[in-house]
């Protein structure tokens, strides 16, 4: 025996017949006897009661009444059937008779002979078996009943019940299912060959079929329900269910079962000569030959008190689950002592992840399960409590009595001997400490995680408001406030959810940390946690886990910090200090990386920390500062400040990655950096009269594809800046980019002797404006270039002046510079631009026709024998560029000496392209005319078109006949209407037109 489920319990003894059949009415006993007389026994104490009990008493019960003649045989079994107030009898045949004054309601004769039955209560079904019939009845709900239909089987039935709508039928050698509606028989599956079927019907309207000592679950259909079997020490001859036992009737004893998977025995009630069990309302009745014995439910407190004293921890969970609802929060709290209680077995016994599933079942508090781990460290709180502190297990502080849930009071004072076993401190720290429970722990932490962090995400959420709502609505008191919170069912601000959840997350990561899973503690922080910092850093540092953490850092926004360690471990990394994998997690470029996120956020620290890593990877943290959209002038001015001789850099990258996001002052700046640079080294070799003003060092390079290739700068701030003897080239760009073109050929021409640049320089100019309106003068650059090389003398001897009147003057807006920028008014723009270009065209025409003079027109005659004039040049370039120059134009300017035949490369193409374009002119102009031939031909075509009206002409519009009215004709030739019908049509149409445009 595990527990007393049941106290065994003597009603009655010495019956003067036998009992053949037993029932209970009340608190009544009825005994059908052999002699066919039915004998009811009531308890002593109220047999004149006034309000006998509804109940089974637990006390001798002496004879109350005997009706003589009850039936002509003996009872073989009775009923009582509440709902309807009748007793129910099977004798010589079925007989009903009225409760409680026992009078004869209805006889059923035809169930003279019937060995079984069945009642179905909720539809007022009757059906029993004789021989080798199976009848069913059906009660009207008066005196009467009324049979229903009679079914043939195939042998005696021994057993039968009602599963929903059919009939479950144990005859001698199987079980089958009755399928009322039609009659058809389904096998089950055979029964035993030494036990007589049993069929017992379960409160869910399932069954247990009996197959010796076994008994097997099928649903109404007779399929089987689960694997498990019920397995009784030996066959019953009959099985009563009182929930949560099943109460099997043996040949020597009474035997009880939990209807539970694995349907453990509970207990074994010996009796001798047993022949009767049957349900009572509170009871289980067990008749012998002469007397009777009631079997009393122990109350479901002692019984859990008994199994939790012998360790049946899950049989007492599944008690619990029966207690009074009236007492559900005393059966919760005894189920999370139980639940504790087992889990202690359990851990103690090798069985830790059952143990914390035990843990969770309790809902004890975490701390409390972290008290079995005291290598575990957690952050110092005010929700910790001390060991004695913690929840008791034995369940005093919620006590249930006798009265209330029948719950013992030796459950509270017994403690189980394991819970203080004596062990050595050591080796239990050992064993707590091991792989296996602390993957339990992390299971369990996990599983508790979610709704904790919930109620501490609710908790933090609800103090921002409450913050929120104080700051907006300054005369409430916040303090009043957050208490106000407390009874409407929010979470109060100071519950301490935070704590807990600190707590929680500060033991997972130790415990993921000890297990060897740094991947899991790595997701663990990059998520939303609640990580003590202190604690998890110190452990973290110590291990050498940096990944975990930066992460940790990373969700605590401790950006300085996770930066610092960062830059820290990158410096190392450059070393021998560090692992080779160590080294490619942390380089300088996870610096980078780990800045991206907060450009936006905080992008000073970006721009402080950047500079850590900006000369070692210069070209990822451009990318840094433009993917964060870290303002460019801000960029450039910290590095102006921190990092000056990185701001060239910067600037250079920023260029080549977008160069529409640098503005015109950094272009500017940038320009200025590069032509400090070059004047730093026109100074040192200048000093060491090493200067060559052909020579072009990478500085140099940097600084002429700048001023040539950035527009942002302003080329009068930098020229003023230049050396009067030097960096002539540097000059001709700047003085390019002010439209100072005739100064710039001049330098290229006579300063430095490069008339290959002088050309590259026309061309840029040429290309440049040729997409223009304006682009049919940009050939005068060339005719400009042409000047220069006619007129050497006079273009070089006032080069010096002119320079500085250009100085002097570039605060004005002298109309040549092209530069008008305040000229406002009426058609302001297109005043500006015809400023510009005629200026130029006036420059160019001037000289073109003092050139065109004769030599004693000239105003500056050439030297003798045009030693002076570079007729090579002027030559070469005429050749070269043919097809740019005016040819009118350039022939003006050459001296009258010039030879034909050197001006053939320049006058051959130059006319072929004339005739060429002549031809083309004449080609199209007869096409265009042949064209207009074609068309006035189909012109003339369209108009010979032939209508003709005859009488049976119809009108398309009106649908009436042409006759002699004056009609239309639409442009297919085809369609005739009448005039008038036409000018009508396209009226409404006009109107229809103006109607739908007001209406939009």
């Amino acid at each position: 025996m595990v527990h007393s489920a049941y106290d065994s319990f003597q009603l009655l003894k010495d019956c003067p017949a036998r009992i053949d059949a037993l029932e209970s009415y009340g608190s009544k006993i009825f005994a059908g006897c052999y002699d066919g007389s039915l004998r009811i026994y009531a308890p002593e104490t109220s047999a004149s009661d006034r309000f006998p009990p509804l109940e089974l008493q637990k006390q001798p019960y002496v004879l109350d009444k005997t009706v003589v003649g009850f039936s002509r045989r003996p009872i073989v079994a009775m009923e009582v059937l509440s709902s309807r107030e009748l007793l129910l009898s099977l004798s010589e045949s079925i007989a009903f008779h009225g409760l409680p004054d026992l009078e004869t309601v209805a006889v059923i004769t035809k169930a003279k002979g019937a060995n079984v039955y069945s009642w179905d209560d909720r539809r007022g079904f009757l059906c029993f078996a004789r021989q080798k019939r199976v009848c069913v009845f059906k009660h009207d709900g008066g005196r009467g009943f009324v049979e229903v239909r009679e079914y043939g089987v195939p042998d005696t039935v021994k057993s039968m019940s009602w599963c929903g709508e059919n009939i479950c039928l144990g005859i001698r050698k199987e079980y089958v299912i009755l399928n009322t509606a039609n009659g058809a028989l389904s096998e089950v599956f055979p029964s035993g060959r030494i036990a007589p079927p049993l069929v017992v019907s379960l409160p869910s309207g399932e069954l247990i079929l009996g197959k010796e000592n076994v008994g097997v679950f099928v649903d109404q259909n007779g399929k089987l329900l689960q694997a498990d079997r019920i397995c009784w020490s030996e066959a019953p001859t009959a099985v009563v269910i009182q929930n949560p036992y099943g109460i099997a009737l043996l040949p020597r004893r009474v035997e009880v079962r939990l209807l539970r998977s694995s349907y453990p025995l509970i207990q074994t009630i010996v009796l001798q000569n047993v022949r009767h069990l049957v349900k009572s309302n509170n009871a289980v009745i067990v008749g012998l030959d002469n007397s009777v014995y009631v079997l009393f439910p122990v109350s479901l407190g002692a019984q859990i008190v008994q199994l939790t004293a012998s360790g049946n921890f899950e049989e007492a969970l599944a008690l619990c689950k029966l207690l009074p609802p009236e007492d559900s929060s005393l059966r919760a709290a005894k189920e999370s002592s139980i639940h504790v209680r087992y889990a202690h077995y359990l851990f103690d016994n090798g069985s830790y992840e059952e143990a914390m599933e035990q843990f969770l079942a309790s809902q004890v508090d975490i701390t409390y399960v972290l008290s079995l781990y005291q290598s575990i460290v957690l952050p110092k709180t005010t929700i910790v409590p001390q060991p004695e502190k913690m929840v008791d297990i034995t369940g005093d502080e919620a006590p249930l009595s006798r009265g209330s849930s029948g719950i013992s009071d030796d459950m509270e004072s017994t403690s189980p001997l394991y819970l203080f076993e004596s062990e050595d401190n050591s080796a239990l720290e050992s064993k707590k400490m091991s792989h296996n429970t602390l993957m339990a722990l992390i299971k369990y932490l996990q599983k508790r995680r979610q709704s904790i962090i919930e109620k501490a995400t609710a908790e933090g959420t609800e103090e921002a408001v409450s913050d929120a709502v104080g700051d907006t609505y300054g005369v409430y008191d916040s303090s009043k406030f957050k208490k106000s919170t407390k009874g409407r069912g929010t979470v109060p601000i100071n519950s301490g959810a935070r704590e807990m959840a600190a707590i929680l997350d500060t033991a997972l990561l130790q415990a993921l940390l000890h297990t060897g899973q740094s991947g899991a503690a790595i997701e663990l922080l990059k998520g939303l946690n609640y990580c003590d910092v202190k604690i998890s850093e110190e452990i973290l540092l110590k291990s050498k886990n940096y990944s975990a953490l930066l992460e940790l850092y990373k969700s605590k926004s401790m950006h300085q910090e996770a930066l610092k360690l960062l830059h820290q471990l990158a410096e190392e990394s450059k070393s021998n200090e560090l692992q080779t994998e160590v080294k490619q997690k942390f380089s300088p470029e996870s610096v980078i990386e780990y800045l991206k996120p907060l450009c936006r956020t905080d992008p000073m620290l970006v721009l402080e920390y950047s500079m850590l890593v900006l000369e070692s990877c210069p070209t990822q943290t451009i990318e840094l500062f433009l993917s964060g959209n870290i303002p460019a002038d801000l960029v450039n001015s910290y590095l102006k400040q921190h990092a000056p001789n990185l701001q060239g850099r910067y600037l250079e990258l920023m260029m080549e990655m977008n160069e529409t996001a640098i503005s015109g002052n950094l272009q500017n700046e940038m320009v200025q950096i590069y032509l400090s640079e070059v004047l730093e080294l026109y100074a040192e070799l200048n000093a060491q009269q090493k200067w060559d003003e052909k020579d072009h060092p990478s500085a140099r390079k940097k600084l002429l594809s700048a001023l040539e290739s950035i527009s942002g700068y302003s080329p009068e701030t930098l020229l003023k800046r230049l050396p009067p003897d030097a960096l002539f080239e540097e000059r001709a760009v700047l003085l390019g980019k002010i439209n100072q073109h005739e100064l710039a050929l001049s330098i290229y021409v006579h300063k430095l002797h490069a008339p290959d640049l002088a050309l590259a320089y026309c061309d840029r100019i040429y290309e440049s404006v040729a997409h223009l309106p304006s682009g049919k003068s940009s050939s005068n650059i060339y005719l400009t270039l042409l000047q220069i090389y006619l007129n050497p003398k006079r273009m070089t001897k006032d080069f010096a002046k002119r320079i500085m009147d250009l100085g002097s003057s570039q605060n004005s807006t002298p109309a040549r510079m092209g530069s008008v920028t305040s000229f406002k008014g009426k058609g302001g723009r297109s005043k500006k631009i015809a400023a510009i270009e005629g200026a130029e065209d006036m420059r160019v025409s001037l000289s073109s026709t003092d050139s065109g003079k004769s030599d004693g027109d000239a105003e500056e005659p050439m030297e003798e024998g045009n030693s002076t004039v570079m007729i090579s040049e002027v030559l070469d370039l005429l050749s070269r560029r043919w097809e740019r120059i005016n040819g009118a134009h350039a022939l003006k300017l050459l001296p009258r000496e010039t030879k034909l035949q050197n001006l053939l490369p320049f006058l051959g193409p130059l006319l072929r392209k004339s005739s060429e374009a002549h031809r083309n002119f004449s080609v199209i102009k007869s096409l265009r005319q042949s064209e207009n031939l074609q068309v006035k031909d189909e012109l003339y075509s369209h108009r010979k078109g032939v209508v003709k009206v005859t009488s049976e002409s119809m009108c398309s519009l009106c649908n009436k006949k042409i006759g002699t009215s004056v009609f239309a004709v639409y442009p297919n030739g085809k369609t005739i209407v009448h005039f008038v019908c036409f000018r009508d049509s396209q009226g409404m149409k006009a109107v229809s037109k103006t109607s739908h445009g007001r209406r939009r």
